[in-house]
């Protein structure tokens, strides 16, 4: 049985079908090539990342909607799906690239962490460039785009590091300027800690011995900064995995369970339909 939903790697949509860890390429140009799956919901095993020069429509990333406007950024983690839904003379660049680009370049592997629109928070990873910055962002991708094409890869990694920075500092920490550096920190490192043990650990209380916080101070930083319980952000992430999983028909409503390490099939039944508002079988069944 074929997956509800493919899952693409680098080589499979490239120019170049032996570059398995980096593609770079005006948007346009790729849509020709790509059009006939970009509108149909799919996934990747590498990041990725769009940026809008012109042209408008919609983007679907894990299930919420976004409207594409000019200047708009858009990054992609590993295991999300997604779906663009374009209108006419869209352009822009697209940058795929694999986690160990970065693995032989710098020591820290987990650094990509660091930045909210790599967490896998479909909100987190739609930005807009203001105005102002917006003949920096573009010069930026032409010279990534160059180095690309040049085959300069060290360069590559180090102008996309340069564009991560470049984001954080016009988009993210503005967006956020009001909160406290040190509250933000402990809630990445939440959402982190979630990302990484969310199968296995459910109870906000375990997240908070981790984290070296009272369950009751985590859960007033969530409240303060997301409006939501630290339990709520744990049922979230296991929820979009549960949906990300449904797309593949080759696995059944029991594998996934026992996967998500419930108890048995009818406990996962009542937990999605409690907080999706309908079964696993009926949301599959909606995706087709």
């Amino acid at each position: 049985m074929k997956p509800v939903i493919p899952v693409y790697d680098i080589c499979s949509i490239s120019l170049n079908n032996s570059r398995h860890d980096l593609l770079v390429e005006r948007l346009s140009h790729y849509l020709k090539r790509n059009v006939q799956w970009v509108h149909q919901q799919h996934g990747h095993s590498f990041f990725h990342l769009v940026m809008f020069t012109k042209g408008n429509g919609t983007h679907t990333i894990d299930f919420s909607n976004f409207s594409v406007q000019p200047f708009q950024l858009y990054f992609m983690i590993p295991g999300q799906v997604h779906s663009w839904h374009f209108k006419p003379d869209v352009d822009g660049y697209v940058i795929h690239f694999s986690g160990p680009l970065f693995h032989a370049f710098l020591l820290n592997h987990d650094y990509l962490e660091r930045f909210p629109f790599f967490s896998g928070n479909s909100q987190d990873q739609v930005l807009t460039v203001r105005p102002a910055n917006q003949a920096e962002a573009e010069a930026l991708f032409e010279k990534i785009l160059q180095a690309a094409e040049e085959e300069e890869t060290d360069l590559v990694r180090v102008l996309l590091l340069e564009l991560f920075l470049f984001v954080e500092k016009t988009s993210v920490k503005e967006k956020r300027k009001a909160i406290p550096q040190q509250k933000l920190l402990v809630l990445r490192n939440f959402q982190q800690l979630i990302n990484r043990h969310y199968r296995n650990i459910r109870l906000p209380k375990e997240y908070a011995e981790l984290l070296y916080l009272t369950p009751n101070h985590l859960n007033a930083l969530c409240q303060d900064l997301l409006g939501k319980t630290a339990g709520e952000l744990i049922r979230e992430r296991v929820l979009l995995e549960a949906k990300r999983m449904l797309t593949n028909a080759d696995l059944t409503v029991t594998q996934i369970a026992y996967d998500l390490n419930f108890q048995d099939n009818s406990y996962f039944n009542r937990f999605f339909k409690k907080y999706e508002g309908i079964t696993p079988d009926e949301f599959r069944k909606k995706l087709n």
